[in-house]
């Protein structure tokens, strides 16, 4: 992925007039900030083993994109806080002018590296955080059924219609309920907004289980990479802060290629199903209810629920994976 900006100063000028001012990023703009104040040159350090790792975030993903690119000095690089400038509207007209859209962007973070003034590469980089005692799970993508099929669609795996049905009766959408069916609600003592994935329709539940077991290193890619269409940042690494910390310097983070985390994910485990009860909310399950919450590597499946999107997909990276794998 290679993306050369027109006016390279601008944007790190709109970027700095933009930092902090949005807390969802400043993670990410902290790293930015960082990076973009190193005095370059700086050498790269040979990296411990393992993917988990405490320090400065920035100096971490900085290192681990230098070793990356067979680099042992890295003479001068810069960073974008994607999220920062997409939210700027002195950004977006930046963005647009070079025919860039980032309304819509998997990278959180984009780094240029360059050596005799030549760039090297545009490295995109997709983050997670987590400011909790202990690590929890971390949303990955968010979407309807039918934005999911299109998404398989857009690389090649089309699933069924019976597919598409069975995934918006686990969801809850609207006719695809149990509420929407008298028949259903017959001595139901469960959650009526939604059927769980035991319950909806055998074929189109075998088709996406089928799907997520021969397809499972294709699908985890799409979900951590391909969200987006005519995404120019498809992110190169994931960064994930893994829980609290007290200080940059002790920050615990886990950072992989994407390519190796496919990998890892798919070696960990397949598909599988995780057996589960709803033990508070409006709906809890009688005793003895049992659901199954299906998952494959270390990603995770479930129902929205959210206020605003209840109806809708949600896939998780499961909470301290990287420490698992």
């Amino acid at each position: 992925m290679a993306l050369e900006p027109v006016d390279e100063a601008h944007a790190l000028q709109i970027q700095a007039g933009v930092l902090g001012r949005h807390s969802g990023h400043r993670f990410e703009d902290a790293i930015t900030a960082t990076i973009n104040a190193l005095p370059f040159p700086i050498v790269v350090p040979v990296r411990a083993p393992g993917h988990v790792g405490k320090g400065d975030p920035a100096l971490i993903l900085l290192a681990r994109i230098g070793e990356h690119l067979g680099l042992t000095k890295i003479e001068a690089a810069h960073a974008l806080s994607t999220g920062a400038l997409a939210t700027s509207e002195e950004g977006k007209r930046w963005l647009s002018i070079n025919g860039i859209s980032l309304s819509r962007c998997k990278s959180d973070i984009v780094v240029t590296v360059r050596t005799g003034g030549q760039i090297v590469a545009t490295v995109g980089v997709s983050t997670k955080q987590c400011n909790n005692a202990e690590p929890t799970n971390a949303q990955l993508y968010f979407t309807t059924a039918s934005g999911f099929a299109g998404l398989l669609a857009r690389n090649g795996l089309s699933i069924s219609n019976s597919a598409v049905n069975a995934l918006r009766s686990f969801c809850g959408e609207p006719g695809h309920r149990p509420l929407d069916h008298a028949d259903s609600m017959v001595a139901r003592a469960i959650d009526p907004r939604r059927y769980f994935w035991e319950e909806i329709a055998s074929d189109g539940r075998a088709e996406l289980e089928l799907l997520f077991s021969v397809q499972q290193e294709t699908v985890t890619r799409l979900l951590l990479q391909k969200a987006y269409l005519d995404d120019p940042f498809t992110p190169e690494f994931l960064l994930h802060k893994t829980k609290r910390s007290t200080s940059v310097e002790q920050t615990e983070v886990a950072i992989y290629p994407i390519d190796e985390l496919v990998r890892l994910s798919a070696k960990y485990r397949g598909f599988a199903t995780r057996p589960y009860s709803i033990h508070k909310g409006s709906y809890r399950d009688p005793p003895g209810v049992v659901h199954l919450a299906p998952r494959f590597g270390i990603v995770q499946m479930q129902r929205g629920g959210q206020k605003q999107h209840p109806d809708q997909l949600q896939f998780n990276l499961e909470a301290g994976y990287f420490y698992r794998l």
